[in-house]
């Protein structure tokens, strides 16, 4: 063992902690000494504060005042491919080390000592007599399988008091066990038979297999067609992952995806994995974080953040619709984790899927450079083929100033409802009205913290900022010039979708999937259990349909406005708008009946739209990376953005443009920057936004660039200003 893998009682060690310090903090090592990675528990002032040993102490402080840590914790000691990983990924993203590790020390109870304690489960007996409040409790435990809570979480799930949890323990049909705070996972079985796989899907995983088994580092782009099956293509990646003895983790964007795909995952390997994403408990997060560090977790399920859990020996990285924007952190530390997967893999000899219909461009063209190997799926499992593509051209349509429903679509519509077949029909607005006018002043209701207007929220009659969370009551009066009765909301929203829906089809069954509308992941994974059912004649949706759904009697999508993405200055419009139209006209036809996708548009012609229809992807690709490639943006160029948030406006311009006359560091490497100028959402929470961003060669060194500019200036107390490496956003 390498001598400075381990330290004597006594010794300095330099102690990274979770707190915002610039450096690490020296302390003497604890009664027993400490391994280099061990997570201890520090003195810091009057509080103990969770660290992590990093290396030797500088011994550059008066040795009598350096204090012994207090104790090291009973979890794995950090390995050092994660310290590497994180020193790596805090210099690209320009973070400060100990916001990093707070990012990989997010479960409760770390520093907490072992301990038994008593959990409930599922009985084998019935309650005497059913209750509204005891068949909440059983819900719970029903809907999370096999899991154990502590009294006070299933109690407060279930919305009940720990009276009624005790009272169905005494009648058998909760269980109450000692059980240690965390325990290993069921065992997964890799050798239980897989699916049948059709030739496209066996030569898929054939060459997976092969790259996982290879135990060195390598990225996979896995493209197929929605419904092609690429879901158990990667699950076979992870069987092998698992017959090598190594750890996987599949990433998923939504966990409102997580529920279905539990259930293959246990159909495939006779146990359900750890889960890690916000809709766990806080019980079953420090579970897994524990277990993952120990080996006892072969498989993760989980959010982004799940990339920076403590695995002893991660072999498999799956990335699932890779190209979604959810990946991308927006505040804290700002990383993209599909990036940051491939940075982890290539430290621990892991093997990355990066698995979408439609790919990122970054991701497509590293493929046509040969930097990661491209696996194509080209046709759909079993009898499904892909729906008709067509645009309806709303130019041509006699559609009302108040309805976004064309006659051609409801015609279609209803011969859908006629036959027993599901529709849906597609917007990418949350809410009732995007904007709320007042008819007789012409003011516009915005949120009294931001500069963004407020969104109407029919369903929960209030108003919301989609900004900072912001409600307030729908008002009676306009708050400008008080007159009543006047306010009318303007363009379309899921909710005034959702009515117009319901006046156009009286007799048919309609049901909303917007984010806003479900309390809990429970309760949207209710809703479309019971739409895949058929339980639902047309589904009125936001962005949350288009991700991984499988609905057998849907044949058709209605696309309301599909021009709604192209609008703006965001270099990855087209991107996104081709990315979203073939991701939702991709879940009609997924079973034997064929689909039909009909986009409303005002722009036919638009060679977006074209590319959409045509089914032309390739082209689509190699246009748009060509107009990219021209003007040097990623993924042929680099960029960065800057922006300085301030309660005083004055403050954040008189910095931004110092900052933009002072660029001699950035200069030096070629770079260019524009700015300052205002946020295009100039305030949120109250504090005023100025932007700059910065453009680079794809070859130049930004991040030391970036680091030598900001050093110059001296940033104001209450201005903050945070740098985004490859940002996703520009509001």
């Amino acid at each position: 063992m390498d001598e400075r893998s381990f330290f004597d009682e006594g010794e300095l060690v330099g102690v990274l902690t979770t707190q915002p310090l610039d450096r690490l903090l020296d302390y003497k090592a604890p009664e027993g000494g400490c391994f280099l990675g061990a997570f201890v528990e520090v003195p810091l002032g009057p509080r103990k504060v969770l660290g992590v040993v990093w290396g030797a102490g500088k011994g550059d402080y008066d040795r009598s005042k350096i204090r012994p840590m207090n104790r090291v914790l009973d979890a794995a000691p950090m390995r050092e491919e994660m310290m590497l990983f994180l020193r790596r990924a805090a210099d690209y993203t320009l973070t400060p080390m100990t916001a990093m590790l707070r990012l990989a020390t997010r479960a409760p109870g770390l520093s907490d000592p072992p301990s038994m304690r008593k959990v409930y489960r599922m009985g084998s007996g019935a309650p005497d007599r059913e209750t509204a409040a005891r068949t909440k409790v059983l819900a719970v435990l029903s809907d999370y399988g096999g899991l154990s809570f502590t009294l006070k979480e299933l109690s407060d799930m279930a919305g009940v008091t720990s009276s009624v949890v005790k009272g169905l323990v005494k009648q058998g049909a909760v269980r109450e066990e000692d059980a240690p705070r965390d325990t290993p996972y069921p065992m997964l079985e890799p050798a239980l038979p897989s699916k049948e796989l059709t030739a496209d899907q066996a030569a898929g995983v054939a060459a997976l297999k092969q790259a996982v088994a290879s135990g060195t580092y390598g990225t996979t782009l896995l493209k197929g067609v929605t419904g092609s099956g690429k879901t158990e293509v990667y699950l076979e990646a992870v069987a092998e992952c698992l017959k090598q003895g190594r750890q996987a983790l599949v990433l998923l964007p939504e966990i409102a995806l997580t529920a279905e795909f539990l259930t293959r995952v246990e159909a495939r390997f006779g146990a359900k994995p750890a889960e890690w994403h916000s809709g766990v408990t806080m019980t079953e997060r420090r579970r897994a974080w524990k277990m993952v560090g120990q080996g006892g977790a072969q498989l993760v399920v989980g959010a982004r953040s799940a990339l920076f859990l403590p695995y002893q020996d991660l072999g498999l990285v799956v990335v699932d619709e890779e190209h979604d924007t959810s990946y991308k952190q927006e505040d804290g530390v700002l990383y993209n984790a599909r990036d940051m997967a491939v940075l982890r893999a290539s430290i621990c000899g892991a093997h990355v899927v990066l698995a979408s219909a439609t790919p990122s461009l970054e991701s497509w063209a590293n493929a046509e450079a040969g930097k990661y190997t491209k696996l194509e799926l080209t046709s759909r499992f079993g009898e499904a083929v892909m729906p008709d593509m067509r645009a309806l051209d709303m130019r041509l349509e006699n559609l009302p100033g108040t309805r976004w429903i064309s006659p051609t679509l409801q015609r279609e519509v209803q011969a859908r409802v006629e036959k027993g077949e599901q529709s849906l029909l597609f917007i990418n607005r949350r809410g009732y009205a995007p904007v709320t006018i007042c008819r007789a002043c012409g003011h516009q209701i915005g949120c009294d913290n931001c500069d963004a207007r407020m969104v109407e929220h029919r369903f929960l009659k209030r108003l919301m900022c989609h900004q900072c969370g912001e409600t307030k009551p729908m008002p009676e009066a306009c708050p400008s010039c008080g007159v009543e009765g006047k306010l009318a909301p303007v363009g379309p929203g899921v909710e005034r979708l959702a009515e117009e829906t319901k006046e156009l089809f009286p007799d048919a069954r309609v049901a909303v999937l917007s984010s806003d509308l479900f309390g809990s992941a429970r309760a949207l994974k209710e809703q479309i259990e019971v739409i895949a059912a058929g339980e639902a004649d047309i589904i009125v949706g936001t962005q949350l349909v288009a991700k991984g759904h499988n609905f057998p009697l849907l044949t058709l999508v209605g696309v309301i406005d599909a021009d709604l993405g192209l609008q703006g200055s965001d270099l990855r419009a087209a991107e996104r708008t081709f990315q979203l139209m073939r991701q939702v006209a991709g879940r009609a036809g997924r079973a034997e009946k064929k689909g039909t996708a009909l986009l409303q548009t005002y722009q036919p012609e638009h060679p977006v739209i074209r590319a959409i229809l045509s089914g032309d992807e390739e082209g689509f690709w190699q246009a748009e990376a060509r107009e990219r490639q021209h003007v040097g943006v990623p993924p042929y160029g680099r960029m960065a953005g800057i922006v300085l948030s301030s309660p005083n406006v004055q403050e954040v311009f008189d910095l931004g443009g110092a900052m933009a006359r002072e660029i001699k560091p950035l200069h030096a490497i070629g770079a260019q920057v524009f700015g300052p100028a205002a946020a295009p959402i100039a305030r949120i929470r109250g504090r005023h936004r100025v932007r700059l961003l910065v453009k680079a060669d794809k070859t130049a060194p930004l991040q030391s660039a970036l680091q030598k500019w900001v050093a110059q200036f001296k940033i104001p107390g209450n201005v903050r200003l945070s740098i985004d490496i490859d940002p996703q956003s520009f509001y």
